[in-house]
């Protein structure tokens, strides 16, 4: 369904992919490679979860890294376990550098912030400069529920909180709404 409706790539770095045990989460990771749709963020490995991924459009190599401020400690990915990346300064500089040396386009996806605030934290704010810093031309975040601002940083976007896609949650018109 996720590559008919046209997803070409996800990301899997948030704090509940684990919700039905690591079993459940290499099932995911098998059923979209099965399926043809990339994604970043998550692997049955430290080097699947932090690995760059590159979707080529219009002559474009567009690439993809994505991490979570959440599940160090309980959902990161190691040598030996599925998990995913989670946000450190280090992983976040050296993948972005290897990206803007290897393609056109450097996104970043984090998964960050705090559940239903509408401005972004100090921490968002800091993380998201530093991967401009880094190299990447933009940045799109997700976690808090609801639709966060869209600031221009050094001729870059970022936006802080998509919302919700399709996590519709009833109890008000905010956390029914996303970008």
């Amino acid at each position: 369904s996720l590559k008919e409706a046209g997803f070409d790539i996800l990301s899997l770095a948030n704090n509940h992919i684990g919700d039905w045990g690591r079993l459940a989460m290499e099932d995911t990771f098998k059923n979209l490679r099965n399926a043809g749709v990339a994604y970043s963020g998550g692997g049955n490995n430290k080097e699947e979860a932090y690995a760059i991924r590159t979707i080529i459009k219009d002559n474009l190599k567009i690439a993809y890294l994505s991490f979570s401020q959440f599940g160090k400690g309980y959902l990161e990915a190691t040598d030996s376990f599925a998990g995913v990346a989670i946000i450190s300064d280090e992983k976040l500089k050296s993948g972005i550098e290897k990206a803007r040396a290897e393609n056109d386009i450097v996104i970043v996806s984090f998964h960050f912030g705090e559940e239903y605030k509408k401005q972004p934290n100090n921490y968002q704010k800091s993380v998201a400069h530093k991967a401009i810093d880094y190299g990447a031309d933009l940045v799109v975040g997700h976690h808090p529920h609801v639709i966060e601002p869209i600031e221009a940083y050094k001729d870059k976007y970022i936006a802080y909180s998509l919302g919700n896609f399709v996590f519709d949650q009833h109890f008000s018109k905010e956390t029914m709404e996303g970008l």
